[in-house]
């Protein structure tokens, strides 16, 4: 089971008060990955919360959707060693119509990941709504960086093929 103490690091749960942190670890499951490994794919359904706890992980938009390559990497996500500040992502979870909206892989040798069931998180939210408001203001700040690495990476893609396509 994961430890308070890494509980206490990762972004959404930073906030929350220990007894609120020992509700939800009971809800996290802790998952490996090794290099190239995909954790998700752009437009699968989207149903928990993913937190990347040590490795990188790399999101990639697929051009066309569903192929993503390396080169179509949006973001990396790098937590150096496990006890540093955990990065989350799968916030589509939680915004119609429910898919992924990237691809996630592997990039390291080895990545650590707690996953979290959407619907278990929701539930435990209604009865503690301070809760989910402390979660969800989190996760704004995730999708708010999202969407700007978004547009940088568009903005890439138009340049290089306004530069290469004479």
């Amino acid at each position: 089971m994961i430890s308070s103490v890494l509980m206490a690091q990762i972004g959404p749960f930073k906030g929350l008060d220990g007894g609120q942190r020992e509700k939800i670890k009971p809800l996290c499951e802790e998952i490996r990955f090794s290099e190239g490994d995909k954790l998700f794919a752009e437009g699968d359904e989207a149903t928990h919360v993913w937190i990347v706890v040590e490795g990188q992980v790399d999101l990639r938009l697929g051009i066309p959707p569903g192929h993503a390559t390396e080169e179509q990497t949006v973001d990396s996500l790098i937590v150096r060693k496990k006890g540093a500040e955990a990065l989350s992502i799968g916030w589509s979870c939680f915004v119609p119509p429910y898919k992924m909206r990237l691809s996630a892989y592997c990039a390291s040798t080895a990545c650590e990941i707690v996953r979290i069931r959407k619907t278990d998180l929701l539930n435990l939210f209604e009865g503690d709504p301070a809760m989910g408001y402390q979660f969800m203001s989190h996760l704004v700040t995730v999708v708010g960086h999202r969407f700007q690495q978004l547009q940088e990476f568009m903005a890439r893609e138009i340049a290089e093929n306004v530069l290469y396509d004479d």
